[in-house]
C-alpha cells in the first residue's frame, strides 16, 4: 500500500505527524499487508438464469451484522442502503431464482422497487425521442427545399447582462446539420437603427445528441446591446431575429451571464458517448483531445453457444472457437437418433452444419451419453467448436434427441456497435495540458447499467467548453487546471446493459471455468464487477465486500487489476498532476470518499484520513453538495454523507481507495439518484443537479492551492413561536461545513452537520431551548479549519455560545 501522504497532494500533514498519528490507532490503520487475510468463501452462484429478468427488491435486515452477510453472499446490490428504527433496507438486484436462493438462505425479501418492465420502457422512451428528432430534422429538411422557405431558421437569440458583462447566446436550425458539420456565423448590429454587422460576429457550432443533429448553439461577449441578429447559411439562405432580454443573473450565481448548460436530449450508449467528446474534441482543438487509454476492452463480443436437454447429467453444452460474429453465429448443431438398432456414435461436419449421430441398441434405443457425445464432438468437430458437460457433471445421463440448432453469441446491439476490442476514450480538458497544472479526473459507467452517470460526464464537459469564451469563471478554470473526462470506463458492459441485459452490472468477459457457469444458460453472469477490481484493499487482501465466485455480482475478477478496463483507471490515475477525482455512479443519492472497505469479522477498516485530510474531505463536500442543491433544492443528506464505509457498506477493492490510498488523489464518489434507470424527465434533472457538483469540484480544485484562510462563523438567535424555544442558525464568511454539539461536549467530524448551503442560499434554521450550550466549528473546502482547532474532541478551542437572545 502506498502512503496517501506523500508530494503528490499539497497542503496535507507532514509524513512524520501522519505516521505518529497511525501509531496511536493501530486496529483502525492497519496497512493491507498487516491483515490477516481470511480464507475467501467458497464460490457460490445463487441461481440466476440467462433468461430470467432482474428486478430490483428490498432486503430487509435486521442489523449491520446481517447486511455483511448478504453482502458476502456475493448479491447484486444496488447503492441503497436505509438504517430504519426496525433495522436496514438493502436493495438486491435479482432474478426470481436468486429470490428463492436468498429467501432460503434466511433473507427476509421485501417490495419490488424496479421491474425489468421499467426498463424497457426507458429503452422505448430514448428511441421515441431519437425518432422525433429525426422526424422533426426531415420535416424542416423538406420543407427547406421550397422555393420561399429559407433552410436556416433561428430558434432563440438571448442579451443576458451581469455587471458590466454584456452576452449574446443564438440557437439556431440548419436544414443540412444532419449531414454537413459546418459552423455558422452569426452578425450582429450594435443597437436599434443600426446596421447588421455594425456590432460584429460570433460562430456557433453544431450540437449532435445521440447522432441526432438538434440545432447550432453558441455564446459570445459583445460590446452593446444588439437588437437584431441575421444568419446567412452556407446554402446562402437568410433568417434574421429580434434579440430578447434574458432573465437577470444574480452577481452571487457563479454561472456567469449567458452560461450555457442543458446539452443531453436522452440517455446515450458507450458508442454514443464516445462519438459526444470526439465532437467536442474536433469543435474546440485549442481546448481539448481525445486520448485513446492504453487497455482495449475485450469487446462487444461473444462466442456462439448453445446447451442441449435438460437434465444436468444429459446436458451437452457447445461454444464455437470462432466469435460469434465472425462465424460462430453460423455454426448449426443437431442431434439424431437414426432410426436404427445397434447404430454406432458418430459426428458428421459438412461447411458449418455438425451432425451428431446417436448410438443406439439393439431395440433402437438411445445410449449415447452426454460425456461420449462430448468426446465424439470434439474429436469430429474440433475445428469448429469445443463441447463439455453440463457444469463438471460427470455426463452419465443418456444424450435426447435434438433439431437441428444454430449456435447464438446472444448479442443483440445493432452493427453500429463494434464487436472488435472496444478503444476507451477519454477527452482531456485544459488551455495547457502539459501536466503542469493541477489535476482533475472524473470517470463513470464502471458499472454497466447505471446510465445517468455518464450524462453527467458529457454535461460537464459541454459546459466547460462552450463557456470558456464567454464565461470568466470557466476561462479560468480551463486555464488553470488539467481536466480529464472518461464518459464510459466499462463500455463492452454498457452496450449489453442497452441492448441485452438492462441490469448487467460488470463488464463481459467470462472468466466462468467450463465445469462451472461457462455454459450459454449463465451469459447473464458472467463479468467482473470494475468496481471491486483494483489494488488496495481488495478481496486477495482480506477485505469484505467482493466475491471470489465468477457469477456473483461483486466478482472481483481472478486477480487485481486482472481487467483492461481496470488497467485504463490506475494508468489514468497515476498522471502526476492528478490531485483530485469523482467517480459518478447511481443510485442513491450518495456522496462518498474513503476509507471503502473493512476486514471481517471485526471490521477493521483501511486507514483513516487525518482529522486534516477530513477537513478537506468535509470542506469541499459541503461546497459540491451546495451546487447540486442549487438546481431543484434536493439535498443529499449528511446520513449519506461521509466515507464509503461508514454509510454504505464494505466494497473491497473500489476504485476510489486505489486513488487515495495509492496515488494520494483526493477521491470522492457519487451516487446520482435513486434509481439506474429512471424516467427522462427525471434523469435529465439528475444530470444538471451533478453536473452542478461536478463542476464545483473543479472549483473547488481550483480554489485548493490558493485557499490559506480559515473561515469564520457566527451564531444567530432569534425568537421562536414556541414557548421556551429560540430559533437558531450559523452564518459564515464562505461556504464551509459547520459541525456542532448541544449536549456539552467537543464538536468532531462525528459530530451533527449543520445544513448550510454557504454564503449563497444560507442555511437551516434550529429550534432549541432557551440556554441551551452550542459548541461548534467550521471548515471550508481547502480544508481550513476554524481557529485552527483540532476536532479530535481534546482540543477546546472550539467556538462556544448559548441559545438565548440578544438583549437590548
Amino acid at each position: 500500500m502506498h502512503d496517501p501522504l506523500g508530494p503528490r497532494c499539497r497542503r496535507r500533514l507532514p509524513v512524520p505527524a501522519a505516521l505518529a498519528a497511525a501509531a496511536a490507532v493501530v486496529l483502525l490503520v492497519s496497512p493491507a499487508a498487516a491483515i490477516v487475510p481470511q480464507a475467501a468463501p467458497p464460490a457460490a452462484d445463487l441461481g440466476r438464469v440467462a433468461d430470467e429478468e432482474a428486478s430490483v427488491v428490498e432486503v430487509l435486515l435486521a442489523d449491520t451484522a446481517q447486511l455483511d452477510a448478504l453482502v458476502a453472499t456475493g448479491v447484486d446490490l444496488d447503492h441503497d442502503v436505509a438504517r430504519t428504527e426496525n433495522g436496514v433496507v438493502a436493495h438486491a438486484v435479482i432474478t426470481p431464482n436468486e429470490a428463492a436462493a436468498l429467501a432460503a438462505a434466511g433473507f427476509t425479501l421485501g417490495g419490488v422497487v424496479h421491474r425489468p418492465g421499467d426498463a424497457r420502457a426507458r429503452v422505448a422512451e430514448r428511441e421515441a425521442t431519437i425518432a422525433e428528432h429525426v422526424a422533426e430534422n426531415r420535416e424542416f429538411s423538406t420543407a427547406a427545399t421550397a422555393a420561399d422557405v429559407s433552410d436556416i431558421k433561428i430558434i432563440r437569440a438571448d442579451y443576458y447582462t451581469s455587471g458590466t458583462s454584456q452576452v449574446l447566446s443564438v440557437e439556431a436550425k440548419w436544414a443540412q446539420g444532419q449531414t454537413a458539420s459546418n459552423t455558422l456565423v452569426v452578425e450582429r448590429d450594435s443597437g436599434p437603427g443600426t446596421e447588421i454587422g455594425s456590432g460584429g460576429t460570433q460562430a456557433i457550432s453544431r450540437f449532435v445528441d445521440a447522432g441526432v443533429y438538434l440545432y447550432h448553439r453558441g455564446a459570445s461577449l459583445v460590446t452593446s446591446r444588439p437588437d437584431y441578429v441575421r444568419i446567412t447559411s452556407p446554402t446562402g439562405d437568410v433568417a434574421v431575429a429580434k434579440v430578447q432580454e434574458w432573465l437577470p443573473i444574480p452577481d452571487t450565481n457563479p454561472e456567469g451571464p449567458g452560461y450555457q448548460k442543458d446539452f443531453v436530449t436522452s440517455y446515450l450508449t458507450p458508442t454514443e458517448l464516445y462519438g459526444r467528446i470526439h465532437q467536442l474534441a474536433a469543435a474546440f482543438p485549442d481546448l481539448a483531445e481525445i486520448v485513446e487509454l492504453p487497455y482495449r476492452t475485450n469487446g462487444y463480443r461473444r462466442h456462439a453457444q448453445a446447451v442441449f436437454g435438460t437434465a444436468n447429467a444429459s446436458r451437452v453444452a457447445v461454444d464455437s472457437l470462432a466469435w460469434g460474429h465472425q462465424g460462430g453465429n453460423d455454426i448449426s448443431v443437431e442431434l439424431v437418433n437414426p432410426g436404427a438398432a445397434n447404430a454406432a456414435l458418430s459426428v458428421t461436419v459438412a461447411g458449418k452444419v455438425i451432425r451428431v449421430n446417436l448410438a443406439t441398441d439393439a431395440a433402437g434405443a438411445v445410449t449415447s451419453t452426454a460425456a461420449q457425445v462430448v468426446a465424439a464432438l470434439n474429436a469430429g468437430a474440433g475445428s469448429l467448436v469445443r463441447a463439455y458437460t453440463y457444469r463438471g457433471s460427470a455426463g452419465t445421463g443418456v444424450v435426447a434427441p435434438a433439431p437441428r440448432t444454430s449456435l447464438s453469441d446472444g448479442l443483440s446491439a445493432p452493427a453500429s456497435v463494434s464487436r472488435d476490442p472496444q478503444p476507451v476514450y477519454a477527452i482531456r480538458i485544459g488551455k495547457q495540458r502539459d501536466g503542469s497544472k493541477p489535476g482533475v479526473l472524473a470517470y463513470a459507467q464502471e458499472h454497466a447499467r447505471e446510465w445517468v452517470p455518464p450524462l453527467v460526464a458529457i454535461e460537464t464537459a459541454e459546459r466547460l467548453l462552450r463557456n470558456y469564451a464567454h464565461d470568466g469563471q470557466t476561462k479560468q478554470l480551463l486555464n488553470n487546471l488539467d481536466i480529464w473526462i472518461a464518459p464510459s470506463v466499462n463500455p463492452d458492459g454498457g452496450h449489453y446493459s442497452f441492448y441485452d441485459f438492462n441490469s448487467q452490472r460488470k463488464n463481459m468477459t467470462n472468466h466462468c471455468p467450463l465445469t462451472g457457469a461457462a455454459d450459454y444458460l449463465g451469459r447473464n453472469s458472467w463479468g467482473v464487477d470494475n468496481n471491486r477490481n483494483y489494488t488496495e484493499y481488495s478481496l486477495f487482501d482480506g477485505y469484505s465486500g467482493a466475491s471470489a465466485s465468477c457469477t456473483s455480482g461483486t466478482y472481483a475478477g481472478p486477480s487485481e487489476l486482472s481487467e483492461p478496463e481496470n488497467r485504463n483507471l490506475d494508468w489514468l490515475a497515476a498522471r502526476p498532476n492528478i490531485a483530485f477525482s469523482m467517480n459518478l455512479h447511481s443510485s442513491g443519492n450518495y456522496f462518498m470518499w474513503s476509507p471503502g472497505a473493512y476486514a471481517l469479522p471485526d471490521r477493521i477498516s483501511a486507514p483513516r484520513p487525518t482529522l486534516a485530510q477530513e477537513s478537506a474531505f468535509w470542506g469541499a463536500s459541503s461546497r459540491i453538495l451546495t451546487a447540486i442543491k442549487r438546481h431543484r433544492n434536493m439535498a443529499v443528506t449528511p446520513a449519506r454523507t461521509g466515507p464509503i464505509s461508514d454509510v454504505l457498506y464494505s466494497a473491497a477493492g473500489n476504485s476510489g481507495d486505489m486513488l487515495w490510498y495509492k496515488y494520494g488523489i483526493y477521491a470522492w464518489n457519487f451516487e446520482v439518484g435513486t434509481e439506474f434507470q429512471p424516467e427522462w424527465d427525471e434523469a435529465h434533472a439528475e444530470t444538471m443537479e451533478f453536473a452542478n457538483g461536478l463542476v464545483e469540484l473543479m472549483r473547488v480544485a481550483r480554489d485548493f492551492d490558493r485557499d490559506h484562510t480559515r473561515p469564520e462563523s457566527s451564531l444567530s438567535v432569534t425568537p421562536s413561536s414556541t414557548p421556551g424555544m429560540v430559533n437558531v442558525s450559523f452564518g459564515v464568511t464562505e461556504p464551509a461545513a459547520v459541525f456542532y454539539t448541544v449536549d456539552g461536549s467537543a464538536p468532531t467530524y462525528s459530530s451533527m452537520l449543520y445544513g448550510s448551503a454557504g454564503i449563497r442560499e444560507g442555511g437551516e434554521t434550529l429550534t432549541l431551548p432557551v440556554g441551551t450550550e452550542i459548541h461548534w466549528f467550521s471548515v471550508d473546502s481547502a480544508g481550513n479549519v476554524e481557529n485552527n482547532y483540532t476536532a479530535d474532541g481534546g482540543a477546546r478551542n472550539y467556538r462556544k455560545g448559548q441559545a438565548v437572545l440578544p438583549t437590548g
